[in-house]
C-alpha cells in the first residue's frame, strides 16, 4: 500500500482523485489529508438532517456515494481514504469497513486515549470513545466517522478522526443522524496531539491491517499543520533566513548543502549550439510578431534540435506569472492584461514555421477569473483552423483548481494535455509553494477522464530520492497518466533552488524502466529531457482510454 499525506484539499479534487485511482488503477492507496469547512451526505442520507443553510457559514455540501448519513469535515480533522481491491464477495465490504474502524481505534489508543475506553458502539456507525459510559456518567462521544463504498472490488471513502477539530462545523447537522450522541476531538478529550502526530499513528496501524506501507509513506507536500522540523538540519537553519530557505529545511533538504551555481557542469549536460539560418530567421519571426516561446524563455538547452525536428512551444496569457516556483526563470512581475489577437498570432507562428507538433503552454494567470483557460481553447481552435494537420498539445496551469476553468480546456479536444506535476511530494512546497501535489494529481486525472492523453513531467536533481521518484510515477500512472518526461533540474541563478546533484545518464534510465514497467505508453528520460522534448514521438506512443468519474452535486 502506498500512503500519501496531501495536506488540505478541496473535497470535490479529493472525490476525483480518490475515484480515478480506483477506476484506473489496481494499487492500492491510503490518502490522507484534511478538508476545508464541508458537509457530506451519504447515498441513503436525510436531508433534513442538515439543520442550517451551510451557505450561511461558507460551508460547501456534496451528496456523495458513499455509506452513511450527515457529517462534517474540516480544519483539524485527519480523513483517511483507503481505496483497496477487495474482491467482489458479499462479506468483503464490512470487512472492509471492520479494519478501517481497527485502523482509527488503534490509531486513537496509540495517541494516549486507554484502550478500554475507545470502540464501537452496537448498531451505530463509528468510532466512540467511551462506548459503555464514562466517569460521572459521561455518554459515548464519537470521535470519527466511518463511511465507505466498495463497487467492483474497489473501495473509496473512509473515514474522518477528529483531532483538533472545531466542534461547532456540527452545530448544523444531525451527525452521522444520530440526534443523542455528541461529537467530540482528541483536542476535547483533553489530548495535546498535533496533525503529524494523527497521521503517524494511522500509517502505523494501516501497515498492521490494510497491508505492507512503501518506505515512501511519510511524503508530504508540507501543507499539514503541525508538521515537525526534520531531523539533520542543523539547528541555525531552523528560523529566519529567506523564505525558500526555510521551505527547504521544512522538506528535509539542507540549502546549504547544493551544488555551488558556478559548479562545471558534467559533459553530459553540455548541448553544442547548432544555429543556422533557419533557426535564426524563426527567431526574428517570432520576434516580430510579438510571440514568446518557452523553448527561449526558459533557455531550453534542446531547442535547436525541436525547432528542427518541427516542434516548438508557445508560451500565451503574457510572459509573467503570478507564482514564484523556485526553480522556474520565467519574469513574475505584475501580469499585463492578455493580448486578444494573441491566440491567432500563436496560429499564424505555427503555419508559417510548419509545424508538425505545436505546444502551447503560459504563465500562471492566477490573477484570471478562469486562470486562462479561455486562450488555451481559443489557441487551439485558431491552430486547427488554419492547421488542421497539425497535432496540438497543451501544457497547462492547475487552473486554481477549477474543474470548470479546465472544462473549457477539454472541450477544445487538444491531441495532448500536460501538466507537469514538476517534484515528488515532499518538496512540492519547497519548490513550487502555490501548487500542490494532489491538486495537480486531480487535474491530471480530470483529464484523463474526458478520454485525452495525458502527460506530466518530473524534475529531478532538486534533493528527492530514487524511490520517492518511482512513487511518483506510480501515482501519475494509477490517475491515467500516459506520458511522463524526467530531466535534470538546471540552476537557473543563485536566486533560485540549488542543484542537490547531478543524476548520471544511467539513473535517469533507470527510472525509464521502471516507468515502463508501470505501464506508461511513453517515458522520455535523459539529462537534458524537459516537457517538450520528443513531444510528437511520444503524443503517437499513446492511446487514451476514457473513465468516467461520476456525477458530483
Amino acid at each position: 500500500m502506498r500512503v500519501r499525506w496531501l495536506g488540505r484539499v478541496p473535497y470535490a479534487e479529493a472525490w476525483d482523485l480518490q475515484r480515478a485511482i480506483a477506476a484506473r488503477s489496481d494499487d492500492d492507496v491510503l490518502l490522507l489529508l484534511e478538508h476545508p469547512p464541508t458537509i457530506t451526505l451519504g447515498a441513503h442520507a436525510d436531508p433534513s438532517h442538515v439543520l442550517a443553510d451551510p451557505a450561511d457559514r461558507g460551508v460547501e455540501v456534496f451528496h456523495v456515494d458513499r455509506g452513511g448519513d450527515v457529517t462534517a469535515h474540516g480544519p483539524g480533522q485527519l480523513v483517511g481514504y483507503p481505496i483497496r481491491s477487495v474482491g467482489d464477495g458479499p462479506h468483503q465490504g464490512p470487512r472492509h469497513v471492520a479494519l478501517v474502524e481497527q485502523v482509527v481505534i488503534d490509531a486513537v489508543v496509540a495517541l494516549g486515549v486507554p484502550a478500554d475506553r475507545v470502540g464501537r458502539l452496537p448498531g451505530l456507525p463509528g468510532i466512540w470513545i467511551d462506548p459503555a459510559g464514562g466517569p460521572a456518567g459521561q455518554p459515548p462521544r464519537k470521535v470519527a466517522a466511518v463511511g465507505v463504498r466498495t463497487a467492483r472490488g474497489r473501495t473509496t471513502h473512509g473515514f474522518a478522526l477528529n483531532v483538533t477539530t472545531d466542534l461547532s462545523l456540527f452545530d448544523g447537522i444531525v451527525p452521522c443522524g444520530i440526534p443523542d450522541r455528541p461529537v467530540t476531538s482528541l483536542a476535547a478529550e483533553g489530548l495535546t496531539v498535533g496533525m503529524a502526530e494523527a497521521v503517524d499513528a494511522v500509517i502505523a496501524a494501516a501497515g498492521r491491517h490494510l497491508g505492507v506501507v512503501d518506505d515512501v509513506a511519510r511524503v508530504t507536500d508540507g501543507a499539514a499543520s503541525g508538521s515537525p522540523a526534520p531531523h539533520g538540519i542543523p539547528v541555525d537553519l531552523r528560523g529566519g533566513g529567506r523564505s525558500l530557505d526555510r521551505r527547504l529545511v521544512r522538506a528535509g533538504v539542507d540549502p546549504s548543502s547544493g551544488l555551488d551555481v558556478a559548479a562545471r557542469k558534467p559533459d553530459w549536460l553540455r548541448v553544442p549550439a547548432t544555429m543556422g539560418s533557419r533557426f535564426a530567421g524563426l527567431k526574428r519571426d517570432l520576434a516580430a510578431d510579438g510571440l514568446v516561446t518557452v523553448c527561449e524563455e526558459a533557455g531550453c538547452p534542446n531547442i535547436f534540435e525541436c525547432w528542427a525536428d518541427g516542434t516548438a512551444t508557445f508560451m500565451i496569457n503574457g510572459s509573467r506569472c503570478t507564482r514564484a516556483c523556485a526553480f522556474c526563470l520565467v519574469d513574475t512581475r505584475r501580469p499585463l492584461p492578455l493580448d486578444p489577437g494573441e491566440p491567432e498570432a500563436v496560429a499564424a507562428a505555427v503555419d508559417r514555421m510548419g509545424l508538425a507538433h505545436a505546444v502551447v503552454t503560459c504563465v500562471a494567470r492566477d490573477d484570471l477569473p478562469d486562470g486562462g483557460a479561455g486562450a488555451f481553447a481559443e489557441t487551439v481552435a485558431a491552430i486547427r483552423r488554419r492547421r488542421p494537420d497539425t497535432a496540438v498539445e497543451v501544457l497547462i496551469s492547475d487552473l486554481k483548481g477549477d474543474a470548470d476553468s479546465l472544462a473549457r480546456v477539454l472541450e477544445a479536444r487538444p491531441d495532448v494535455v500536460n501538466h507537469n506535476i514538476e517534484t515528488v511530494a515532499r518538496l512540492q512546497r519547497a519548490v513550487r509553494p502555490s501548487a500542490g501535489y494532489a491538486r495537480s494529481l486531480t487535474v491530471l486525472a480530470r483529464a484523463a477522464s474526458a478520454g485525452l492523453t495525458v502527460k506530466s513531467g518530473i524534475i529531478v536533481g532538486m534533493g528527492e530520492r530514487a524511490e520517492e521518484v518511482v512513487g511518483t510515477l506510480a501515482d501519475l500512472r494509477s490517475v491515467g497518466v500516459d506520458i511522463v518526461t524526467i530531466g535534470q533540474y538546471l540552476r537557473p541563478t543563485a536566486r533560485h533552488l540549488p542543484v542537490a546533484r547531478w543524476w548520471t545518464p544511467e539513473e535517469l534510465d533507470e527510472l525509464r524502466v521502471a516507468g515502463e514497467a508501470l505501464g506508461f505508453a511513453h517515458v522520455q528520460a535523459s539529462p537534458l529531457t524537459r516537457s517538450s522534448y520528443h513531444a510528437r514521438e511520444a503524443a503517437g506512443a499513446a492511446a487514451p482510454v476514457p473513465v468516467t468519474l461520476g456525477a458530483r452535486a
